[in-house]
């Protein structure tokens, strides 16, 4: 008979927590804050470059980097934001999406036994990418309400097997944004373990309280072991266009790029071009998307806190978490799977995001990143818990 099918490292992952939560809510006509993504379009610039590259024939397969305004206008944005100098030819690769950035990394810096340190709760594509590659996954706990980082707890999930630290900052599901003191502690470690430091940074832009991002790319001696990745779905309120990128030193992008050509080849073809308009856009739009997204959260945060959940205000992102054991909760996924039907409001067990499951057990993660009039109606909702 023959091997069933399937492979082994990935029969963990079966049907993903957002898919099963989407299903409830359609099922019970419930708000979902389960998915992030927004129900607003982004930049109408952005949008009407889109139609204009499609209506001018770009639908056939864009270079296998990136089409040459978008590898020029990510260069840009690195310098303008950051001050870093990148050659657009050599050092950024345009993927689809950050997911396939995170899986060609994974898989073009990772052997199998390598050790891959990285924080949970992680965003579920994490430990999948992992497992493809046959590396390791090993964690730190970051812990409600303030999720900071346990400094022993880092430091014990490190060594001589170490390759790659996988980092999410600002973070997915917690809203966390990592402090320079904790970002030069993750950098000390990944210098004295000679390991790669892979920045997850798609929520870039989505920085709230007059806080500043710092990508570790910056930072003292990390030019030369950082590889950066980014995303247009979440800054500019396009998600399913699936235009992400990674920008490092020549050597490691080329090593992502062998590995990219083999997944998806090219994507995304009229979109890129139309990503690359948005890239070029005035401060004040950047400033306005933020600016929305903190509303939004603060409107969401007043509302979760008054129905009598605990909640940890988030510092960027589209999610904040709240503990739900005040509403009886004693397991976030049982809560989360029953809540459509008990209130008709769709969020995610954080627990799911997590190895160590306990320290996640009442934890349960919404998206805030809807319309207000949608927020308001799943606040209502909640408080009649």
């Amino acid at each position: 008979m023959a091997r069933p099918p399937g492979k082994p490292s990935l029969a963990p992952f079966g049907t993903t927590i957002f898919a099963e939560m989407t299903a409830l809510a359609t099922e019970h006509g419930a708000v979902n804050l389960g998915q992030g993504f927004p129900d607003t379009d982004g930049p109408r610039a952005m949008l009407d470059a889109a139609k204009a590259a499609i209506d001018g024939g770009r639908n056939q397969y864009p270079p296998g980097p990136g089409v040459p305004e978008l590898l020029d206008a990510i260069a840009v944005h690195q310098s303008r934001f950051y001050g870093l100098t990148v050659d657009p030819r050599s050092e950024v690769l345009v993927t689809v999406g950050a997911t396939e950035a995170i899986a060609a990394t994974s898989l073009a810096l990772c052997e199998p036994g390598d050790e891959v340190v990285t924080f949970e709760p992680y965003y579920d594509s994490y430990a999948a990418s992992i497992a493809l590659a046959g590396a390791v996954r090993r964690t730190s706990v970051l812990r409600f309400p303030d999720f900071a980082v346990d400094e022993e707890s880092l430091r014990a999930a490190f060594s001589s097997r170490t390759r790659m630290v996988l980092l999410n900052t600002p973070h997915n599901p917690t809203g966390k944004v990592f402090t320079r003191a904790e970002l030069d502690l993750i950098c000390s470690l990944a210098r004295e373990f000679d390991a790669w430091v892979v920045t997850d940074e798609v929520y870039e832009h989505l920085v709230f309280d007059g806080a500043a991002h710092v990508p570790v790319a910056t930072l003292p001696e990390m030019w030369d072991r950082t590889l950066t990745i980014s995303s247009s779905g979440k800054t500019f309120s396009a998600t399913g266009w699936k235009v992400g990128w990674v920008s490092g030193p020549a050597a490691a992008v080329a090593a992502v790029r062998a590995v990219k050509q083999f997944l998806t080849f090219v994507g995304s073809g009229p979109f890129q071009p139309a990503v690359a308009v948005a890239l070029g856009l005035d401060n004040s739009v950047y400033a306005g998307l933020s600016s929305s997204l903190e509303a939004k959260r603060d409107l969401l945060v007043a509302g979760l806190q008054s129905a009598g959940l605990e909640v940890s205000v988030p510092g960027g992102t589209y999610f904040v978490v709240a503990d739900a054991a005040p509403l009886g909760a004693v397991d976030a996924l049982a809560f989360c799977r029953e809540l459509p039907a008990r209130a008709g409001v769709v969020g995610v067990p954080v627990s799911v995001f997590h190895d160590d499951v306990d320290a996640a057990r009442t934890l349960v993660r919404f998206a805030f990143c809807k319309k207000d009039e949608v927020l308001r109606e799943a606040v209502e909702r909640l408080s009649r818990l």
